[in-house]
């Protein structure tokens, strides 16, 4: 902010991008607080996944994601489905 300022006051289109960047960083750091301290609020609470698991509701896996289109491509490996150990 004191750099803006003091080089340069009259370039409004900087001091609205540092004020938007400020706000950003502040709703971010108040998520975080209301989510204690995690990065992404859980879905659901874990008592119910891992009931969910146990009963069949919900599948348990590891999820791969592709390196070359991490954006667009990715799929969960179930435990015993596929895989060589199972023999």
């Amino acid at each position: 902010q004191n750099y803006l300022d003091n080089f340069w006051p009259d370039l409004k289109a900087a001091h609205e991008l540092f004020d938007s960047i400020l706000q950003a960083q502040h709703e971010r750091e108040s998520e975080s607080q209301e989510n204690n301290g995690k990065e992404y609020p859980e879905h659901l609470p874990v008592e119910i996944l891992e009931a969910g698991i146990k009963s069949g509701r919900y599948i348990q896996g590891i999820l791969h994601v592709s390196k070359h289109r991490a954006q667009l491509e990715a799929l969960v490996r179930l435990q015993g489905f596929g895989s060589k150990e199972t023999g």
